[in-house]
């Protein structure tokens, strides 16, 4: 996987946090409203992504304030520093309300997982998504929710719909099932499940702060990718 070459995370962190939000329009093809806006302070501007949680469908089987998942993914990715997240915040001062601002990957969105997975030279970086989805417990791990940007890293986005405390893991990444668990990302995992981060805790209930420290102790014991249960669905929908 080519190096990332892009600008230290904490230039990202600032302008999402303190940065001014303008809102430029709503993008397309989301469940929830998601906007694209800019974040812009000191003659610095840099496009970011906004889930305001007026915007949020409401679901029977995920508490309101699903735009704090996608901060806790992000703290995940950072606490493991995988760094497979894009920077991500939540701002009680947004236009439209409290919400998520994670900046924008200017990606080639005809790439997704379906055609990452085709080059080996991805699989390293698929698998960290792999094992990331396994413990975050991702319910909508769409193809398309794997990107890549110019410099050819790759991201994983929209990770509004995790930590559960009940198993509902919905993926398209299957690639990697029954295959050993290598030890870098155990060491990793291990690491964070027994002193989960405090912006975790913060973001999550308790009950699924310990159900994710189940499923780092679940997967780590196992030693290897899970193989999907015939007899449960564990793909979302749509695949793309």
């Amino acid at each position: 996987m080519p190096a990332d070459k892009r600008p230290p995370p904490a230039r990202y962190l600032k302008l999402l946090a303190e940065g001014d939000v303008e809102v430029v329009g709503r993008m397309p093809w989301s469940s929830n409203r998601t906007f694209l806006a800019t974040c812009a302070a000191d003659d610095d501007e840099i496009a970011a992504v906004y889930k305001p949680g007026r915007g949020e469908r409401q679901l029977w089987d995920f508490p309101d304030r699903i735009y704090r998942r996608e901060v806790a993914a992000y703290e995940l990715s950072r606490a493991l520093g995988w760094d497979i997240v894009p920077e991500t915040v939540e701002r009680e001062d947004a236009p439209l309300g409290p919400g998520s601002l994670q900046r924008f990957v200017d990606a080639d969105f005809s790439q997704h997982h379906f055609t990452l997975v085709e080059e080996e030279a991805n699989h390293s970086r698929l698998r960290e998504i792999c094992a990331f989805d396994i413990v975050a417990n991702n319910t909508d791990r769409k193809s398309g929710h794997c990107i890549v940007d110019a410099d050819g890293v790759i991201w994983a986005i929209d990770n509004g719909l995790s930590f559960h405390p009940q198993d509902k893991l919905r993926t398209v990444i299957w690639e990697f099932a029954g295959e050993r668990l290598p030890q870098a990302l155990a060491d990793d995992l291990c690491r964070v499940g027994a002193s989960p981060p405090d912006a975790l805790r913060a973001l999550l209930s308790a009950k699924e702060v310990q159900a994710f420290t189940r499923r780092i102790d679940r997967l780590v014991s196992a030693g290897r990718f899970p193989v999907p249960d015939p007899d449960h669905y564990h793909y979302p929908w749509p695949l793309v």
